[in-house]
């Protein structure tokens, strides 16, 4: 069914989908394939493994596989060592159409055993150090032993995760590596993706809702659904439903509001991807998503869990964010834990957040909205400095006054919603050009770190780049080296070499100070 929602002023203008032109059929964007396509892959891995040169001691697990227009194929694993899961140890391996491996890019070295496989440390013993670390009350623990080859040198490790609410109310699902041998912590990561929104309402839009007359929900076909915790911080929640299929009032006095926001944003989202990337939704199989509303009291955040959305009230319980550029943003960090799982510290996390960025504003422009334009500022609605100003800005990320505009040797220092900056600033560069512009109203002045001037080729060739980079050339330790490299190959193989697309998205790279390794327009 489809219906009609309000979720803004009742005389805003209805959405109109955006219309993307699509990739070149001669470099089409990798499109899914069925699990047929993995098991081959699966059965072909000892060949792969051995074509690698890697050890008798490894295995090889097919994570996922896209294939190209030509053939290519471009297989995901992750490995293990000797029966213990490396964390780290994942590949992407390239394969034409007769299954020889063309190139591959590993997170670690092609040998990743430990000097031992016995722990000396027991897992109770290294839990107990995860719960004291963990910064909050742990509610449960639980361990496994694998070989942790992030950074450095392969070493046995527990692997702790912990759960729990932190401080902010926001529930943490927390990994801890702790040395199995030492009991010294190796490392840690959230894997709860904490972001900020706005109540930017998108005016009268169409929903595609499930049921019939007197009993309609807020489902969608692809099964992105929306749910209401009522102030709670557990549990899935309860669907929506309703008798006219008309949801939201455009005020908070009705609870449908934020949810028919949460769910035209899940909708969007899965549209974007599907109809403009290629990609079947987040997890690439056609499925769509939980977004529950009303998540604790005066919640401001919301946040991807890795299998829903959550959203809170805001301040006073009277600002859900659940903005469309919210919904595009958090969806998009499932996307990355499904495609390269960029590591969410260092380099690869500023990365991750920039990817979040990107395709939280190309859903925006994507949506179309006459209420809420596209533009290239994040979190322009929120007004969480109290003066109207965005939390960042992509055509001069320093503007915030802590986000970098070009890549350093300090940048994976910075917190990865500050070393995101640098990639921003690319998108923007490559989307719209440097110097001064207005776009949908709002005016940008974008500088490059090389004192260069360069002209846009626009937003959608910069999305389209960055998706394949991310989904074909990336792993989990990539850094902003290894992102040009894979950009401009990307760009080579979507547009062609020497294309202007492909020399923007070059110079681009340039223009932040990445720079220049073995992949250019030419060669």
């Amino acid at each position: 069914m489809s219906s009609r929602l309000v979720t803004g002023s009742v005389l805003a203008a209805a959405v109109a989908a955006a219309v993307v032109g699509s990739v070149p059929t001669a470099a089409a964007a990798p499109s899914p394939r069925p699990d047929t396509a993995r098991a081959a892959e699966q059965q072909d891995a000892p060949a792969t493994g051995r074509a690698l040169g890697l050890g008798a001691d490894q295995r090889l697990t097919v994570r996922s596989v896209l294939t190209d227009a030509d053939g290519t194929r471009h297989v995901r694993y992750d490995r293990t060592v000797d029966g213990l899961r490396v964390v780290g140890g994942d590949l992407v391996v390239d394969k034409d159409r007769a299954g020889t491996v063309r190139s591959e890019r590993l997170a670690a070295g092609r040998s990743v055993a430990p000097a031992s496989t016995t722990p000396t440390v027991a897992a109770s013993a290294a839990e107990a150090t995860a719960r004291k670390g963990a910064g909050y009350r742990v509610d449960g623990a639980s361990s496994e032993l694998v070989v942790h080859a992030a950074s450095g040198a392969p070493r046995l490790a527990w692997e702790v995760t912990t759960t729990g609410v932190r401080a902010s109310q926001t529930p943490s699902r927390l990994r801890t590596w702790v040395d199995a041998r030492t009991g010294a912590v190796i490392d840690s990561a959230e894997t709860i993706v904490e972001g900020t929104g706005n109540t930017q309402y998108s005016g009268t839009v169409t929903l595609n809702t499930t049921g019939t007359a007197g009993a309609y929900k807020l489902r969608d076909t692809h099964g992105n659904y929306t749910t209401d915790l009522n102030g709670a911080t557990t549990g899935t929640g309860t669907e929506f439903t309703d008798a006219d299929d008309v949801w939201g009032t455009g005020s908070v006095s009705s609870r449908q509001t934020a949810a028919a926001d949460a769910q035209w944003g899940a909708q969007e989202t899965y549209d974007y991807y599907s109809s403009v990337l290629g990609r079947a939704g987040i997890w690439n199989n056609g499925t769509g998503a939980r977004s529950r509303v009303h998540y604790g009291n005066a919640y401001v955040n919301a946040f991807w869990d890795g299998t829903q959305m959550t959203y809170g009230d805001g301040q006073g319980n009277v600002k859900p964010l659940t903005s469309i550029d919210v919904a595009g943003h958090e969806m998009s960090h499932g996307v990355t834990e499904n495609t390269a799982g960029l590591n969410y510290r260092g380099e690869s996390g500023g990365l991750n957040e920039a990817t979040s960025d990107i395709f939280g504003t190309a859903v925006e422009f994507h949506a179309a909205s006459a209420a809420d334009p596209g533009d290239y500022l994040i979190g322009e609605k929120i007004d969480i400095n109290g003066n109207g100003t965005p939390l960042r800005y992509m055509d001069k990320p320093s503007r915030d006054g802590r986000s970098a505009d070009c890549w350093s040797k300090s940048v994976g220092r910075l917190d990865v919603h500050y070393s995101s900056g640098p990639l921003n600033h690319w998108f923007y560069l490559v989307s719209e050009g440097s110097g001064a512009k207005t776009v949908n109203g709002v005016a940008y002045n974008s500088p490059t770190c090389d004192g260069s001037t360069m002209a846009g080729v626009g937003h959608d060739v910069a999305e389209k780049v960055w998706y394949r980079t991310l989904s074909t050339k990336l792993v989990s330790s990539s850094n902003y080296a290894s992102a040009r490299e894979g950009a401009i190959a990307s760009a080579k193989e979507l547009y062609g070499r020497g294309s202007a697309q492909c020399l923007a998205v070059e110079k681009g790279f340039s223009a932040i100070a990445v720079k220049a390794g073995s992949q250019t327009c030419s060669s």
